[in-house]
């Protein structure tokens, strides 16, 4: 028997004095092999309704009996192609009987009042013009025995999947079961891990809170020393002007005297110089106007530096900020394995940076300090030099005879405000070098979170990496422990249990110490317990690089199978 088709199809069902209705019933059609030497081969059509278990129509069709209905409704196919072709016409009526106007439909009449007797099932195509018959076949209601039969089969196959339901449940209960033990019991191990590893993070901040705070002592106290270097300096420099200045004092006295003596000379010349001093007013008028201008610039330019300071200020609190984040990770890393000792390289290249950036930061500040200092010098040269302008006009009001130092004055005062305005023009070459620096600065910051985040992310596949390795130490020791009291030939001489911290190195540096001969054979014999007991083959492959896989080495089973004791030392993250 060979199921070809069953499917739920949505069928018109017609019977004598009852209105038309739509009935979901499902079409099976399955091909039988007979014994009979005519024909070998029967096609059973069966309708079945699965809400109805008593409603079944039966049609057996042999190679005879398609050969008169092949007759009797032209049908162009022969027996071999007749059930596919069948089957085409179904799926076409299943597909479009969602539709509002669907084209093919499946017709179930009778002549009988009720669905009892010989009925009709056709496939009807419909269109505008007229609908087309494509195939109608009688069908015939099921005796009470083929309704048994049919009923005993459906009870059998329903027994037979609900057997399969039971057994897959318990299955899976069992499954759930051996999986919540396993989660519970790593949950138990890994909460007693991050207990220790709390613990062990609280005493490295304490530590390294405590050498950060030696570190800004020593910092402020180099701070104090500049300060004081620095005022002394100013102090030299200022005795140095005073200096200066009184030798300037005396020498116009004695030019005063001077001029006094040649004063009864220049009378005559009175007229003449009148004109001269006009102009020498308004020269005096627009130096004025310049000396001025240059105090705005100065006042603009002090501006400037207060809010160059409050930014590299926001920036050293950034990089404090992240130097503190990077010293958090380089203490963590500290207990990883060979991986993690990279990114521990690459935090400590990023602290060398941060470091380097600081001092060009100090460096800076102690260059906008000289610049201000400079400021000043020149305020104050501008302001003696206002109060000499003045005593010199004061002179030409009383004395023309003065009119030559008059001269000789402006022409040194034009010389010192054309030095004012050099200076000017470096400290603003000075201020644009400092913006550059700072925007350099920013983009390095930005490169170290980028290179943070990089570390965090393999500091992640570190640790799946260890809990790995983990795996392999617990499943290592549980071998090694059942061969040691298996043993007879170490009652005399008893080796000591290997040591958790041998392997937990030998994960984290990956070099061997045996001989290249008795590696082969440790592996060997690694090999057969593993097979032994059930670990998979992948632990104890080999790379490329002679390195095993997940940072095992060759150097930790050496040591476990060799019959030297060595004192075992207490690790970090496990018991003796």
């Amino acid at each position: 028997m060979e199921e070809l088709f069953s499917k739920g199809l949505q069928v018109n069902v017609r019977c004598r004095d009852c209105e038309e209705r739509k009935a979901n019933i499902r079409v099976t059609i399955e091909l039988q092999l007979t014994n009979s030497p005519v024909h070998k081969r029967d096609l059973l059509v069966r309708l079945t309704d699965d809400t109805d278990p008593y409603f079944l129509f039966n049609l057996s069709i042999s190679e005879e009996d398609f050969q008169s209905l092949k007759v009797q409704q032209g049908l162009l196919i022969d027996f071999a192609s007749f059930p596919q072709k069948f089957i085409d016409l179904l799926n076409l009526c299943y597909s479009e009987q969602e539709s509002d106007n669907p084209r093919f439909l499946l017709h179930l009449s009778s002549q009988s009042p009720v669905l009892e007797g010989p009925a009709n099932f056709s496939v009807v195509e419909t269109n505008a013009f007229k609908h087309l018959n494509h195939l109608s076949l009688r069908l015939f209601h099921g005796s009470d025995k083929e309704i048994k039969d049919y009923l005993a089969v459906c009870l059998s196959s329903l027994k037979a999947e609900k057997q399969a339901l039971e057994m897959k449940l318990q299955k899976t209960d069992e499954d759930l079961s051996r999986q919540l033990s396993y989660a519970q019991q790593t949950l138990s191990e890994k909460t007693k891990e991050l207990d220790k590893l709390r613990s062990e993070c609280t005493s490295q901040t304490s530590s390294l809170s405590s050498r950060h705070c030696k570190e800004l002592q020593s910092e402020r106290e180099k701070a104090l020393e500049l300060q004081s270097r620095l005022q002394q300096q100013t102090e030299l420099l200022r005795q140095e002007l005073e200096n200066s200045h009184k030798k300037s004092s005396q020498q116009l006295h004695s030019r005063l005297t001077e001029l006094e003596a040649s004063c009864r000379e220049l009378t005559e010349r009175k007229y003449k110089n009148e004109s001269v001093n006009r102009d020498l007013k308004i020269k005096l008028v627009g130096v004025e106007e310049e000396c001025q201008r240059s105090k705005q610039q100065i006042l603009a330019l002090r501006r400037e530096n207060s809010s160059l300071d409050t930014e590299l200020h926001d920036k050293e609190r950034l990089g404090s900020q992240l130097q503190t984040r990077v010293a958090i990770l380089e203490q963590e890393i500290k207990d990883k394995d060979q991986l993690m000792r990279r990114s521990k390289e690459v935090l400590e290249a990023t602290q060398q940076q941060k470091e380097s950036m600081e001092e060009n930061a100090e460096s800076k500040e102690l260059q906008i300090t000289k610049l201000e200092a400079t400021v000043k010098s020149l305020s104050e040269e501008l302001i003696k030099a206002n109060g000499i302008i003045k005593k010199l006009q004061g002179e030409v009001r009383g004395l023309v005879g003065k009119i030559k130092v008059k001269n000789t004055v402006t022409v040194s005062q034009e010389k010192l405000l054309q030095d004012t305005s050099g200076k000017l023009e470096n400290v603003e070459k000075d201020l644009q070098s400092t913006q550059q620096h700072l925007v350099t600065r920013d983009e390095q910051v930005s490169k170290l979170k980028e290179q943070l985040e990089t570390t965090v992310q393999k500091l992640n596949e570190s640790r799946e990496v260890l809990k790995t390795n983990e795996n392999v130490i617990n499943w290592l020791n549980k071998q090694l422990n059942e061969k040691q009291l298996s043993s007879k030939s170490q009652s005399a001489e008893p080796l000591d249990r290997p040591s958790l911290l041998s392997t937990a190195t030998g994960l984290k540096t990956g070099k061997s110490a045996s001989s290249p001969v008795d590696q082969p054979s440790v592996q060997q014999t690694i090999r057969h317990t593993g097979d032994s007991a059930g670990l998979d083959s992948k632990y104890f492959e080999r790379r490329d690089d002679g390195t095993p896989v997940y940072g095992l080495s060759s150097n930790v089973f050496h040591k476990e199978f060799s019959r030297q004791t060595k004192p075992s030392v207490a690790s970090a993250y496990f018991s003796a």
